[in-house]
C-alpha cells in the first residue's frame, strides 16, 4: 500500500472543490452563536445572515468551473459540471425558501434560529449528495437531507398536522433508506469491497441477476427522494401537513438533489446496464406523469395539488434521465432550474394568502382578483408556466425535455408527457379561473389589503417579483440552455460512459 506524503495527501483532497460546502456549515454555525449571544433582538436580521451565506456560496461555485481536477476527498466527491448545477440550484431553492419563511416564521411563534439552521442543514446534506461519488459518503449526504427534512416537516410543533406530516415522513423515509443502503451493500459485496461508484462498475458487469437486484434496490431508494410512482404515498401529507415553506424547498431542493444522486449513481455504477435503468425510470416517468395529473384533478386543497403536480413533474423530468443522452440531461437540469422558480412562486402565492386566511382550500381563493391583484398576477403566471402555456418558461422547458425525447425515439414516454399535460391545463386553469372570474368566496370577502411594512412582508414581495421575473424570462434565455448543454459536455461521467444508444433503448 502506497503512503502518501502529506503535501500529496493535502493535493489529493482538494479542499477547494468544497467551498460552498464551507461557506453553508459556516454560516449555520454563525445563525447558532449569534442566536446563543443576542437572542430574540436579533431575530430579524438571521433571514438576511443566512441569505449573504448561500449568497457567498453561490459566488464560490463560479472559480470551481475551471478546476481542471474535479475530485475530491480520494475520490470520494466529484466537482464536475453537472454537480455544479445542481448545487446551485439547491443554494438558489433554500435562498427563496428563507424569502418565503420570514413572515411564516414571525406569526407562527416559533424559533427562527433553529429553522433556519436545520434549512441549511438540509442545503449542505443536498449540495453534498449532488458531487458524491462514493458510496459511504452518499449515505452520509442523504441521511442529512433526509433527517434535517424530517425536522424541517415537524417544525410547528403544536399543529397536528405537521407533527402527522413528520411521523410519516420519517417512518417511510427510514423504510426507503434502508432499501437503499441494502441495494448499495450488495453492490459492496459483489465489487469485492469497492464503495467508488466508478470501480464498481466493471467488477459487477458480467453478474447479471444479483447486479439488477442491486439496481432495482438502488432505484427504489432514490426514486423515493423523486416523489415518483409508485414511491410517492408520502407526498400528498407531507405536502399538506407541513409548514408551507418546507413544502417549497422539498419540491425543489430536495427533489434536484435525488436527480443529481440518480444521474451520477445509474452513469458511475450501472454504465452496463444502462438498457435496464432506461426502461425502469421510463415505467417510473410514465406512472408519475399519469398518476399526478390524474389524482391532482380532484383535489380541493391547493397544498394537496401541488403535491400530486409535483409528482407529474418529476414524471416529465425523468424523460431526460430515461433517454440517457446529453441533450435528455441539459434539457431536464435547465427545467429543473424552471421549476424551481414557478414552483416557488406558486409556493410563495399559497404562504402569502395562507398567512392572511388561515386556509389552503382552493375554493376559498374565488375571487382574490378584486381584493389582491399582484397575488392574482404572481400566483396565475406561476400556475400557467406549470400547466406549460407559451411564452412562459415552463413551455419552454416542456419542450426542450419533450424534443430530447423525439431526438432519442422516445415517442412513447413523449407522447404520454403530451396528454398528461394537456390534463394538467385543467387543474392549474381551474384555480385561476376562480381567481379571476368567480364572486369572492366568504375568505375572500373578510381579506383586507396586504401591509407590506409588517415584519418578514418585505421578503415575501422579494421572494415573488424574483420568481416572477424569472418564470417569465427563463423560457426565453436560450444561452442558459446552451450553457447546460456545454456543461453535461464537460461531465466525463455523461460523454465517456458506455452506455447503450438512446435509440435501443427508448420506449
Amino acid at each position: 500500500m502506497e503512503v502518501l506524503s502529506t503535501a500529496d495527501l493535502i493535493e489529493s483532497l482538494n479542499l477547494g472543490l468544497l467551498a460552498p460546502e464551507y461557506i453553508v456549515t459556516g454560516t449555520l454555525i454563525i445563525l447558532l452563536l449569534v442566536d446563543l449571544i443576542w437572542g430574540r433582538p436579533v431575530a430579524n436580521k438571521l433571514p438576511w445572515i443566512g441569505l449573504l451565506g448561500l449568497g457567498l456560496a453561490s459566488l464560490a461555485l463560479i472559480p470551481i468551473w475551471s478546476v481542471s481536477n474535479t475530485d475530491s476527498f480520494l475520490g470520494a466527491f466529484t466537482g464536475d459540471p453537472l454537480g455544479l448545477l445542481f448545487r446551485g440550484i439547491i443554494l438558489i431553492s433554500a435562498a427563496v425558501t428563507i424569502l418565503m419563511s420570514e413572515r411564516y416564521i414571525y406569526q407562527s411563534g416559533t424559533a427562527p434560529a433553529e429553522f433556519f439552521v436545520i434549512l441549511l442543514t438540509a442545503t449542505l446534506g443536498g449540495m453534498l449528495l449532488s458531487g458524491s461519488s462514493e458510496m459511504v459518503m452518499i449515505f452520509v449526504a442523504l441521511e442529512t437531507l433526509s433527517i434535517a427534512s424530517y425536522l424541517l416537516s415537524g417544525y410547528t410543533k403544536l399543529d397536528v398536522r405537521s407533527n402527522e406530516a413528520a411521523l410519516k415522513y420519517l417512518l417511510l423515509g427510514a423504510a426507503s433508506s434502508a432499501i437503499f443502503l441494502y441495494g448499495m451493500s450488495l453492490l459492496y459485496g459483489l465489487s469485492g469491497g469497492e464503495t467508488k461508484l466508478t470501480e464498481i462498475a466493471p467488477k459487477i458487469a458480467t453478474m447479471g441477476f444479483p447486479s439488477i437486484l442491486a439496481l432495482v434496490l438502488v432505484i427504489a431508494g432514490i426514486s423515493f427522494k423523486l416523489a415518483a410512482v409508485p414511491f410517492h404515498q408520502w407526498t400528498p401529507d407531507v405536502y399538506q401537513g407541513a409548514p408551507t415553506p418546507v413544502v417549497g424547498f422539498l419540491s425543489v431542493g430536495s427533489k434536484a438533489a435525488g436527480f443529481a444522486l440518480a444521474i451520477r449513481f445509474m452513469t458511475s455504477a450501472f454504465p452496463d446496464f444502462a438498457t435496464q435503468w432506461h426502461t425502469i425510470f421510463a415505467v417510473l416517468g410514465i406512472l408519475s406523469m399519469i398518476l399526478g395529473n390524474v389524482v391532482a384533478i380532484a383535489q380541493t386543497s391547493m397544498k394537496r395539488m401541488l403535491a400530486y403536480s409535483s409528482i407529474a413533474q418529476a414524471g416529465y423530468v425523468m424523460i431526460g434521465l430515461a433517454i440517457g443522452t446529453p441533450d435528455g440531461y441539459a434539457s431536464m437540469i435547465y427545467y429543473m432550474l424552471i421549476y424551481l422558480f414557478m414552483n416557488m412562486g406558486a409556493f410563495l402565492g399559497v404562504v402569502l394568502f395562507g398567512l392572511k386566511t388561515g386556509t389552503d382550500e382552493i375554493s376559498a381563493y374565488a375571487g382574490l382578483y378584486q381584493k389582491d391583484p399582484f397575488l392574482t398576477l404572481c400566483l396565475s403566471l406561476c400556475l400557467f408556466s406549470l400547466a406549460g402555456f407559451p411564452p412562459l418558461a415552463g413551455f419552454f422547458g416542456k419542450l426542450y425535455l419533450f424534443w430530447a425525447g423525439i431526438q432519442a425515439g422516445a415517442y412513447t414516454l413523449v407522447f404520454v408527457g403530451l396528454v398528461t399535460s394537456v390534463a394538467s391545463i385543467y387543474y392549474y386553469v381551474r384555480v385561476v379561473k376562480l381567481m379571476v372570474v368567480k364572486e369572492p368566496s366568504e375568505v375572500v370577502q373578510k381579506y383586507t389589503p396586504t401591509d407590506w411594512t409588517l415584519p418578514g412582508m418585505r421578503s415575501l414581495q422579494i421572494g415573488l417579483v424574483f420568481t416572477l421575473v424569472n418564470t417569465v424570462a427563463l423560457g426565453l434565455a436560450s444561452p442558459i440552455l446552451n450553457f447546460t448543454k456545454d456543461s453535461i459536455q464537460n461531465t466525463p461521467i455523461l460523454t465517456t460512459a458506455p452506455l447503450a444508444k438512446a435509440e435501443k433503448n427508448a420506449p
